[in-house]
């Protein structure tokens, strides 16, 4: 079998075998078929698309290319969340353990911020001493006592993803839907999962902005999955304004520790949080109905289990002890909070919520470059969502930068991201559909 060949079939229009995205995969995975090669693969299959069955078996592929995880030896389902990414989405710190509260188990592998979205491993290297890549014995055991562990990608899990995805990053191929696809579910089949619920954002803060778009990529998402053997459902889940009213990691953190220990919690994330984890709980037939599912979810918060949970799984991964009773002691804080006054009087009407992201990135607090540090106390707290009343003494958020010239030029980012009317809004709705196997 020869690379070009499989290239030309895949640029004339032609639907590829499952031997023949193996052989690709391989060589991208051993070095056989050159970069030039895949990223030409690539292209190819960005223009051209992919059926069904080749989605199925890239994905598949690029799940073999490293080791395959087993949690048959766990008391209970080992399952997981993943979300396209948005701004102020910090999920994942709830969900995980108020999942494990209700007798899952999550060994979630997570990623870093790409782009203007904030990632989950940025936020949880916020907490001094947490460990988000350890060996796979320390992940097994956290899972086993925690009943979660939130890591990053360790080297040998689809390492074939890491490589095409650097290959896409700087050939223009990122959008693709079969790549996001495969990308995606990789990692997620290689984890040994045995249900995945995806979180598939919609709206100007999200990388689909329209709800067709989000909605491709959802059906696409849950279709390989399933064909895949990983039974999967979706949510498409609004981001026309940040999920949380943090944008930043140790400010996320702060707010997700305030959302489990039922100190604050917003309405719009929990929404969310609750109908993702649900799924989960459905899926693992640890609940029979959605209703059970949710209630058991909300058990679990109020009764302060999840909280326990996720202070268990910090402590095992090397975090303190008591941070989930004192995360004031051990977060990082800005020098400057100031608040972003609107301006005007009057009703938030719009948020351009992907210039939120850019201007927590600005601050520091996201990536320009791969290899940039991170600031972790900066960004934005207390954000105005669609609808609230601004002015008069009611600002657009809180900043908290290093410097009062950050904090003057983010404020002047904020004000621009927001526009103000007179007339109230309708509700919008946060969960806009449901995607499941067909």
């Amino acid at each position: 079998m020869l690379p070009q060949e499989v290239i030309r079939k895949k640029r004339e229009g032609g639907v590829l075998d499952a031997a023949e995205i193996a052989f690709m995969i391989a060589g991208l995975t051993d070095g056989s078929v050159g970069e030039g090669q895949i990223a030409a693969f690539a292209m190819a299959v960005f223009f051209r698309g992919m059926v069904r069955a080749e989605a199925v078996a890239l994905t598949a592929a690029m799940r073999d290319s490293g080791t395959v995880l087993d949690w048959s030896d766990l008391p209970g389902p080992a399952l997981d969340k993943h979300s396209t990414g948005g701004i102020g989405d910090n999920v994942s710190l709830m969900l995980a353990p108020a999942v494990a509260a209700c007798g899952g188990f999550v060994p979630m592998i997570s990623g870093r911020g790409l782009g203007h979205t904030g990632g989950t491993l940025d936020k949880l290297d916020a907490i001094p001493g947490y460990v988000s890549t350890p060996d796979l014995g320390r992940f097994r055991r956290t899972v086993r006592e925690a009943g979660c562990a939130i890591i990053g990608q360790t080297a040998d899990l689809a390492p074939a993803d890491r490589r095409l995805y650097a290959i896409r990053d700087i050939t223009a191929t990122v959008e693709s839907i079969p790549l996001i696809t495969a990308s995606i579910l990789s990692k997620k089949l290689a984890a040994g999962l045995g249900a995945l619920v995806l979180d598939v954002k919609t709206g100007n803060g999200a990388f689909m902005a329209t709800l067709d778009r989000s909605r491709a990529l959802a059906e696409s998402l849950v279709a390989a999955a399933n064909g895949a053997g990983l039974p999967t459902t979706a949510l498409i889940t609004d981001m026309n304004q940040p999920l949380a009213s943090a944008a930043g990691n140790a400010l996320e953190v702060m707010n997700a520790v305030d959302f489990l220990t039922g100190r604050r919690r917003d309405a719009r994330l929990h929404a969310v949080t609750v109908a993702l984890a649900a799924e989960l709980l459905v899926a693992g037939r640890l609940a029979s109905n959605p209703q059970q599912a949710a209630k058991m979810v909300e058990e679990a918060l109020a009764s302060g289990r999840a909280a326990e949970k996720f202070g268990v799984m910090v402590a095992a991964l090397g975090g303190p002890v008591d941070f989930v009773e004192r995360p004031d002691a051990y977060l990082p804080a800005a020098a400057d909070i100031v608040p972003v006054e609107a301006g005007t009087s009057g009703v938030v009407q719009a948020i351009d919520t992907r210039a939120i992201g850019i201007a927590v990135v600005e601050l520091g607090g996201g990536r320009r470059n791969a290899s940039d540090s991170i600031d972790p106390a900066v960004g934005f707290t207390a954000l105005a969502p669609l609808g609230a009343e601004v002015g008069g003494g009611r600002p657009l958020a809180l900043v908290h930068a290093r410097s009062p010239a950050a904090a003057v030029q983010a404020a002047q980012s904020l004000r621009r991201a927001y526009r103000i009317g007179a007339a109230g809004l309708p509700a919008t709705p946060v969960i806009h559909d449901r995607i499941a196997p067909t």
